[in-house]
């Protein structure tokens, strides 16, 4: 089966829009992104593994995780582990969940120097199928280039790739 195309495009200078069609139900979408035993199955890119994911998933409450290399063939990047920390601002289920985004250490203190992203997720149903809305906005437009030129957008790619794959295998 093929996988469909990750479609992006940059609003304002400093907002990135990712777009996909997902082959399952809205309700099922959604849901993988809420509960910590799903995304620990999908979440990050190719070859990373989440060893701890957090959830409280409600306005305020926060999702912490770590994702950690272990893929040997991504040479320096073997054994990284990388902390995030998302904030839930809003959460209309089954349509829509808000979050600012954050760089953070393992106990979950806020890496300052890093910047925070506000995400905006929407789920819209297409008649037995989704498409997945992802704003994702930054503090500016030089924040935007950074994680570009980090390979976001491959890392995104292949996360969404791995979504795919586990709706098939669940739903």
């Amino acid at each position: 089966m093929s996988m469909s195309a990750t479609v992006s495009r940059v609003e304002n200078e400093k907002v990135l829009v990712l777009e996909r069609v997902f082959d399952a139900p809205r309700d099922l979408v959604f849901k993988v992104f809420s509960e910590a035993e799903h995304l620990k199955r999908w979440w990050g890119p190719r070859g990373w593994e989440v060893p701890v994911c957090k959830i409280d998933f409600r306005p305020g409450g926060v999702w912490h995780y770590c994702m950690k290399c272990m893929d040997q063939s991504q040479g320096e990047f073997y054994g990284m582990e990388s902390w995030g920390k998302g904030v839930y601002k809003e959460i209309v289920k089954p349509e829509k969940i808000v979050y600012t985004d954050y760089f953070s250490d393992a106990e979950g203190n806020v890496d300052e120097n890093l910047p925070a992203t506000e995400v905006t997720l929407e789920f819209v149903d297409q008649g037995g199928k989704t498409k997945l809305v992802n704003r994702a906005e930054y503090v500016s437009a030089e924040a935007l280039k950074t994680v570009i030129d980090m390979g976001m957008l491959q890392g995104i790619s292949e996360t969404w790739d791995r979504l795919e794959e586990h709706l098939n295998e669940v739903k």
